[in-house]
């Protein structure tokens, strides 16, 4: 990957974009320290050290610890994602965004319109729900309409101008924009879950304790990082032969290709939905100032089991039930998702126009059949692989505490972003150099 970087540094183009996309991640940065007017930081920092669970792990991975300080980028791209997969879905369910998105380049552009513009309305609700919900509870220093109207405009604009900042990356710099911008806040929480680490383990042990403490700790990094990149690599190669067909004196086709079948086909998606399905109630438990599971009624049995922080304790295993039923919403809505996305049918048909077949498969529904049998099995194996990245976290977190971001959800997005980035600048010094070879 070095030697990659190195030698796009010496190709001007390349070196341009880069520069370009560095800029831009220095500006989101700065903007993540800029306070919002008439917030008090101080009440938000205080209320999140109260607050453990996944749905605040994400919260503050996503938000780059901007949502913590209360600064402008507050919302960070939150909202972006949330309208992508909103639009994502609607498109699947909706004949006439399915008929606009075939429509090829005109009607994508379409698309990223109308996601542009319910980023907005999104970024705008829920601006307006957090000044709402923590503004009475001492979130501004003055509780009144203009102040609250001052903070919603202000988050709203802050996560507009990171989705624009994520459009020009795409366009001007090196990989997707979007994708970026989430990495390079889940990056900057990083250092503090290390400290938090070193002093956790580390800084109170003996030499020899706090040596292996630490080894410890880099090994499970290393390996969880190592099982990531295979899992986000891996994925079954389905043959197809093109049969030859003879037009005028000229023959085509006759040639061999293969269909890629990712094993994480859904890639983050699931642990997402699932995710924020569980931790809904938590976190609209805590907003509200109710029950968060320290009480010994039914709603504070229900509230432990759904928060994440009470899991896999040994001490108390019984709120452990919440992550069986976090593990049957991830591999569901893995197959759920790749069903969405994913048309067996579709494929077939045009492998079918076009001549393809694969061997030993009858054309039509047959192959449909026979790719929705493979692509089932492989998504078996990704929701198992999601499963095992989600629950190693909690583990360390039930057993020893160890309450960290960058694991599990985060450390997937980093590695599968980083990985299609270095494919985006590969394929560009490979375009230059064929470029170059024919201008020679």
């Amino acid at each position: 990957m070095l030697k990659t970087l190195r030698k796009a540094f010496e190709i001007e183009d390349i070196r341009k974009k880069l520069i370009y996309t560095l800029m831009m991640l220095v500006v989101i940065r700065l903007g993540a320290m800029l306070p919002t007017p008439g917030a008090d930081g101080e009440f938000i920092r205080e209320f999140f050290a109260n607050q453990q669970g996944d749905a605040f792990n994400l919260i503050s991975a996503f938000t780059g610890g901007s949502l913590e300080q209360m600064s402008i980028f507050a919302l960070s791209i939150s909202p972006y994602i949330t309208a992508s997969i909103i639009m994502q879905l609607l498109t699947i369910a909706i004949p006439k965004l399915e008929e606009m998105q075939k429509e090829g380049e005109d009607g994508r552009k379409k698309i990223t319109k109308i996601t542009r513009y319910l980023t907005v309305l999104l970024a705008l609700i829920e601006s307006t729900a957090l000044t709402v919900a923590f503004g009475r509870q001492g979130l501004l220093i003055d509780y009144n309409f203009v102040n609250g109207a001052v903070v919603v405009i202000t988050l709203t604009a802050g996560s507009a101008f990171l989705m624009w900042i994520g459009e020009r990356i795409t366009e001007k710099g090196v990989g997707n924009g979007i994708s970026i911008v989430l990495v390079i806040n889940i990056i900057s929480r990083m250092p503090d879950d290390f400290i938090a680490l070193y002093y956790q383990f580390i800084s109170p042990a003996n030499f020899a304790m706090g040596t292996l403490a630490a080894i410890i700790i880099l090994a499970v990094v290393v390996v969880m990082v190592v099982f990531v990149v295979i899992l986000q690599g891996g994925e079954r190669r389905i043959g197809v032969q093109y049969s030859q067909k003879v037009r005028g004196r000229k023959s085509v086709g006759g040639q061999s290709s293969h269909i890629p079948l990712k094993v994480n086909t859904a890639g983050v998606i699931p642990i997402i939905f699932a995710s924020s399905l569980m931790q809904f109630p938590v976190l609209l438990a805590s907003f509200a100032g109710g029950a968060t599971g320290e009480g010994t009624g039914i709603g504070s049995a229900i509230m432990r089991g759904l928060s994440s922080n009470n899991w896999l304790n040994p001490r108390d295993l019984i709120p452990s039930w919440g992550l069986l039923i976090y593990i049957v919403l991830t591999v569901a809505f893995a197959y759920f998702y790749t069903s969405i996305t994913f048309n067996p049918m579709e494929i077939a048909n045009n492998m079918k126009k076009n001549g393809g077949f694969v061997h030993g498969i009858r054309p039509g529904k047959p192959t449909a059949e026979y790719l929705q049998k493979v692509l089932n099995n492989i998504i078996f194996i990704g929701a198992c692989g999601l499963v095992i990245v989600q629950v190693v976290p909690f583990l360390f977190n039930g057993i020893f505490r160890a309450n960290v971001s960058f694991f599990g959800t985060s450390l997937i997005i980093i590695v599968g972003v980083i990985l299609e980035t270095m494919k985006q600048i590969e394929s560009q010094m490979l375009v230059r150099n064929y470029k170059g070879f024919l201008n020679s």
